[in-house]
């Protein structure tokens, strides 16, 4: 077991850095997630996500993906809202954007501040190995940050901080060290079923669960092709990623952007977007305009079809113009949105 200092350092080194929450947890966490993963699987609720699965054995422990492991860092970035991030439901012709798309990509600002640890670690414990993992390995963050004591996961199934509420980006550092796990932390959601309510599809089949194949964060990040019509409406004006679940969560007014990462503040232009102007964009603009973003990731194609299901949902007449133009697109899954949007806004007197 490594002595008390060095794990009270590196909790100073990881705030230093830029972490909100920092935890210890046994490599060796039992079978529960995996159990819980396997279920998860079993229903199908990981929808086309096939790289949950290929890895399922590896992602239920992480010993299961490096058996020399002893002990996790787990760790949480705050990236806490300026305001409310629901302001925006009430304009059909504005653009919600995730809270956490708004900003540089996380993957870079997370992994950046994990490896300088990792650094300094290293030189503190020469013999020592690590690996650092930040949502691109399965691992499974939530679950060990929960044993971490960093907080527990919630309802929505995403971990829940009672300093940070539901707005921590999730690390993790997995080290051949012994550290002194700390305690689990208990879950408080209690009888609150706030997050189960805001959801717009109704994608939580009870609580703790979560059905992908639902979900408005899935259907817009991860699903290819045309969005299934039982949900375009329900999108509402919703083209990256979905909040409502989040902001629910009553834990958030602890929340505070004091200890948000100042590399993770919110792009001027994405806070209120206009659709009409996503909507004019080709593969070179939308690549240009969201350089550094994670919005990138999804490409053109899929990024405009969000758009044209919100402004199907806008009733808006000054969208009629794009709309029709983008009927002729040649990627298909933007076609057919352009053409469901067109029904909507001519049916409605546009």
């Amino acid at each position: 077991m490594v002595n008390a200092r060095l794990q009270d350092d590196l909790r100073a080194k990881a705030a230093h850095l830029g972490f909100a929450a920092c935890g210890f947890a046994r490599a060796d966490v039992g079978p529960e997630p995996g159990a819980r993963l396997e279920r998860w699987l079993g229903e199908g609720h990981h929808g086309t996500m096939e790289w949950m699965e290929a890895r399922k054995v590896q992602r239920a422990s992480p010993q299961g993906l490096w058996p020399e492991a002893r002990s996790v860092i787990a760790l949480g970035m705050s990236y806490a809202p300026d305001g409310d991030p629901l302001a925006l439901a009430s304009d059909p012709e504005a653009a919600r954007i995730s809270v956490y798309a708004q900003g540089r990509d996380y993957h870079d600002v997370v992994k950046k501040a994990l490896k300088a640890l990792a650094r300094w670690l290293i030189e503190r414990e020469p013999t020592s190995e690590l690996k650092v993992f930040v949502d691109t390995a399965p691992v499974m963050e939530k679950p060990l940050g929960q044993a971490a004591g960093i907080g527990w996961q919630g309802k929505h199934t995403n971990l829940v901080s009672t300093d940070h509420g539901s707005w921590l980006f999730l690390g993790a550092i997995y080290s051949t060290l012994k550290f002194a796990p700390d305690a689990s932390h208990p879950d408080r959601c209690g009888s609150c079923r706030a997050c189960q309510d805001a959801c717009p599809t109704d994608a939580f089949p009870e609580p703790y669960r979560l059905d992908a194949r639902r979900c408005v964060s899935y259907l817009t990040i991860e699903h290819k092709g045309p969005v299934p019509e039982e949900f375009r409406a329900a999108l509402g004006n919703r083209i990256y990623g979905c909040d409502d679940c989040l902001a629910a969560c009553p834990w958030n007014k602890f929340a505070d952007t004091a200890h948000r990462h100042m590399k993770l503040a919110p792009r001027e232009e994405l806070t209120a977007p206009r659709l009409a102007r996503f909507l004019a964009f080709d593969d070179a603009g939308f690549r240009a305009f969201f350089s550094g973003s994670p919005i990138k990731r999804v490409g053109r194609d899929r990024f405009v079809r969000n758009c044209l299901y919100a402004a199907g949902n806008s009733g808006s007449e000054e969208l009629l113009p794009p709309v029709r133009h983008l009927c002729a697109d040649p990627d298909p899954a933007v076609a057919d949105a352009a053409n469901w949007a067109l029904a909507r806004l001519t049916s409605s007197g546009g």
